[in-house]
């Protein structure tokens, strides 16, 4: 990403009168990288998800977009959503994780109003997968299907193509070869740049990369879950496939933010139907929190900033995508990828995290059922 780029969209931004344009003073940003032409630029750390062709460089950590506009609770005013997607492009993000299903569909809307001054700099991905875009009524990935999607997407999000297209999970009843290869016809067109899969199990993943290139893998992944690291993060690495934790601060219980006595609305809220966030898993699990926070502590860093460098860390290949409504968690999240362990403290922290059990399912039901297939 350039930073005159930003500089010209900053003052278009400024002579429109746009109420999103944050002062600095408002966001004092230390930068994870220099640029030699503006030393007071933000230049965050990028990385590479897939290989070759089919390669993709974007920030080493995304922004999830998703509880936005759902699955938290609260949906927060347009107004100040629009200012965060902007100022984390200023900030030198450059990946924003949508999908059909978050809303469902307005999610998209928001982040195309929001990203059009820059959306050539910049990566889109969303994902097609459920039947009329909602998961309660279950998986669809037809090839029409797909098509009509992505269609809808690109006229959501006010842009001529989707840089990289998930399917946001597998459908048993469509083969991965023609879900694959209606993707490939869609890049073929030029409405899609790059495929990936999302809570896909290695047969799957190597079933699509044999018909298109997959460039990333997205899965749930934190020291909450860390199952990929048995199975598909290798598959991914030995294919040179991307990996993109979702819910790496397991949807905010990692931060210390959520506690047992919390509160959330079951009508735009997954997390009262999981496990792991009834008030007994809480508790039995916050041991993980004090570990973080006792290694965080001693080096002047949040709970959220260990959990996600330490991600980090595992593999150059893995680019988390947490998800925020807050400013300040924006940044702080940021600052994460600018962490470095020494070989040691990485070690030792890793020993201790280790010795945690976590306890509760992650899913039940029919979210189970569409996991990992």
């Amino acid at each position: 990403m350039k930073n005159n780029r930003r500089r010209n969209f900053l003052k278009a931004a400024a002579l429109a009168g746009g109420a999103f344009l944050i002062s600095p003073a408002m966001g004092c940003t230390r930068p994870t990288g220099k640029d030699e032409k503006d030393p007071d630029a933000t230049v965050i750390k990028y990385r590479t998800l897939g290989s070759g062709n089919n390669a993709l460089q974007v920030s080493a950590l995304g922004l999830g977009c998703m509880g936005m506009s759902y699955h938290r609770s609260f949906i927060p005013d347009k107004k100040p959503m629009i200012a965060l997607l902007r100022r984390a492009y200023e900030l030198g993000m450059n990946l924003y994780d949508t999908a059909e299903a978050y809303g469902p569909l307005v999610n998209e809307e928001l982040v195309g109003e929001a990203v059009a001054p820059f959306r050539k700099d910049i990566i889109i991905a969303t994902k097609f997968g459920f039947k009329n875009g909602k998961p309660s009524e279950g998986l669809d990935s037809r090839p029409d299907r797909i098509k009509a999607v992505v269609e809808h997407s690109l006229k959501s999000l006010r842009t001529d193509y989707i840089d990289l297209l998930y399917q946001h999970r597998v459908d048993p009843n469509v083969p991965m070869e023609d879900v694959a290869g209606t993707v490939k016809d869609l890049i073929k067109e030029g409405k899609v740049k790059h495929f990936g899969l999302s809570e896909a199990a290695a047969e799957n993943i190597r079933k699509a990369h044999a018909v298109t290139p997959v460039t990333a893998l997205q899965s749930e992944y934190s020291l909450f879950t860390r199952q990929p690291e048995h199975d598909v993060i290798k598959v991914c690495e030995e294919l040179g496939i991307g990996f993109v934790p979702y819910s790496p601060l397991s949807r905010g219980m990692i931060t210390g933010y959520l506690n047992e006595r919390t509160k959330y609305n079951a009508a735009n809220d997954n997390r009262p139907s999981l496990p792991r966030y009834q008030p007994e898993y809480v508790i039995a699990n916050w041991g993980l929190i004090d570990t973080l926070k006792e290694f965080g502590d001693q080096r002047g860093l949040t709970v959220a900033q260990v959990a996600l460098a330490w991600l980090l860390a595992q593999k150059p290949f893995i680019v988390p995508i947490p998800g925020t409504t807050k400013l300040a968690h924006l940044q702080e999240n940021i600052w994460a990828a600018d962490i470095e362990f020494s070989g040691e403290e990485l070690q030792k922290l890793t020993t201790e995290l280790n010795k945690i059990k976590i306890v509760g399912e992650r899913y039940t039901g029919t979210a189970a059922q569409q996991t990992a297939k």
